[in-house]
């Protein structure tokens, strides 16, 4: 405590930077951030930003740059993506800004921020095009946390042999996230396949009877094989739990 105050006694620390060290958290008008998610729980801070107006996405994710050195907005649709991103270029010219519209996530980091490395890999699968949305989601987390991220997009049911093609690479990795909309059957395939954790992350893709991604989450939760099932589009979540057993995996390694 000591050594904090002083350093904001000596204007080397900002007072939302030292009421981080703290109280864990810093406080702003739009609210709360936690900074300290990450070193209590391994999983770093994120601002959602659906429901929040730009205003508040930009006060939140200046208190994580202030604070930890980096902050990551989900759920940013693209116009208050290029609004928050624009001034960030006006406020802080030096940051490294990154926006993936199609996973609807916002990236910021300062100059001097020295992300994490991890000894995993990670692989995040679609079972088709329109589950990018919430594996991207997954992907940029599992990013944010350190581990390598490897891709294998569009190997669905409908052409199963396409997914047989990537067995081998599927193998290899340490966890993998799999997306997967309509009836859900991805997940269940592929952890019959291979000796890693799988994580089922159901999406909202499909139409009629079930469509909004309540079949594929009662597919993943049946199922025969041995899942791991977080909820409907829970990018966030899924990218976060494969990111905890990466941790684990590379502290067992070291």
């Amino acid at each position: 405590m000591r050594e904090t105050l002083a350093a904001l006694a000596a204007g080397e620390i900002s007072i939302a930077t030292a009421e981080a060290r703290l109280a864990g958290y810093a406080t702003g008008e739009a609210g709360r951030f936690d900074a300290a998610r990450e070193t209590r729980s391994g999983v770093p801070e994120a601002v959602f930003a659906e429901g929040k107006t730009t205003d508040e996405i930009h006060e939140l994710l200046d208190l994580a740059l202030e604070t930890t050195g980096r902050g990551l907005a989900t759920r940013i649709d693209d116009d208050t993506a290029t609004t928050v991103r624009d001034r960030f270029v006006d406020d802080r010219p030096t940051a490294e800004i990154d926006h993936e519209a199609r996973a609807n996530v916002l990236r910021v980091r300062t100059a001097d921020f020295e992300p994490p490395v991890l000894e995993a890999t990670i692989g995040i699968v679609t079972a088709g095009t329109v589950d990018a949305g919430p594996a991207g989601e997954a992907a940029a987390v599992v990013g944010e946390m350190g581990a390598t991220v490897e891709r294998y997009d569009d190997v669905g049911v409908a052409g199963v042999h396409r997914l047989f093609d990537e067995l081998d690479e599927l193998r290899g990795t340490d966890v993998l996230v799999v997306a997967a909309g309509r009836e859900g059957a991805l997940p269940t395939v592929i952890a019959g396949l291979v000796d890693v954790p799988v994580i089922a992350l159901p999406t909202a893709s499909g139409y009629g009877y079930g469509g909004e991604g309540e079949a594929a989450l009662a597919g993943a939760l049946q199922s025969c094989t041995a899942l791991t099932t977080v909820n409907v589009d829970a990018g966030f979540v899924a990218g976060a739990q494969a990111g905890l057993i990466a941790r684990a995996l590379d502290g067992a390694r070291k």
